[in-house]
């Protein structure tokens, strides 16, 4: 009776182990980040632990960065696009649901501007610098290189950059030329052909009249 008691005890202590250490999902607490702000559709600021939030301001770089979604909305996640600026690239050649006509990265600036998304109308592509200033350790195991609390929906693959004329090497050097990119799962920057579909986040400049401006406070500018 008294080994069975002990036994009985000790199944109890391994399995509220189990189920304090591996048993279902912590509440996971956004964290503050010194460099990134929430802003909301409209423009407004929002503490690390509101939402639900469309751009981060960047205090760093004064840039305001596109949230990505997964409403299927322009903005989802999870579409890709071909690189082209109306000069260059190859023009429709991603996958997004949302466009029967055109699916490149023209169309989604055409577009994002088109809807003011935080107040903001002049949102482009971002230099590989800025884009690559955005990669950092994952916060946890299986994440993306990049400060996953601000930036939702990032998938770990290749993001364009504005980075063109870039010459091609190995595989695709018959393409000749093709964009800088940064991928978010490796966290590394490669060269791709315009025509790959690959993501995208969008990023303005903060002028000095805009109200998120006194948020932010440029350093020294990037090396291109």
């Amino acid at each position: 009776m008294i080994t069975r008691a002990i036994i009985s005890v000790l199944l109890v202590a391994v399995l509220l182990y189990l189920n304090v250490n591996y048993g279902g999902h912590k509440e996971i607490v956004p964290q503050h980040h010194q460099r990134f702000t929430k802003i909301t559709a409209q423009g407004g600021q929002l503490t690390p632990w509101q939402g639900p939030w469309s751009c981060v301001l960047d205090n760093q770089l004064s840039l305001l960065w596109e949230v990505k979604t997964d409403d299927e909305s322009i903005h989802d996640g999870y579409w890709t696009y071909s690189w082209y600026d109306q000069n260059k690239g190859h023009p429709n050649f991603g996958d997004c649901y949302f466009e029967t006509a055109r699916c490149d990265t023209q169309d989604l600036i055409n577009r994002t501007n088109t809807l003011s998304l935080c107040g903001q109308t002049n949102w482009r592509l971002p230099t590989k610098s800025e884009l690559a200033s955005l990669l950092q350790s994952p916060s946890r195991p299986g994440h993306v290189y990049i400060a996953h609390d601000y930036f939702i929906n990032i998938q770990k693959g290749d993001y364009w950059s504005s980075d063109a004329n870039t010459t091609l090497s190995q595989h695709y050097e018959h393409l000749k030329f093709g964009a800088k990119a940064v991928n978010f799962h490796k966290g590394s920057v490669i060269a791709l052909p315009y025509r790959n579909a690959a993501f995208v986040i969008l990023v303005s400049d903060i002028t000095q009249t805009h109200p998120l401006s006194q948020l932010s406070s440029r350093d020294t500018p990037l090396k291109q």
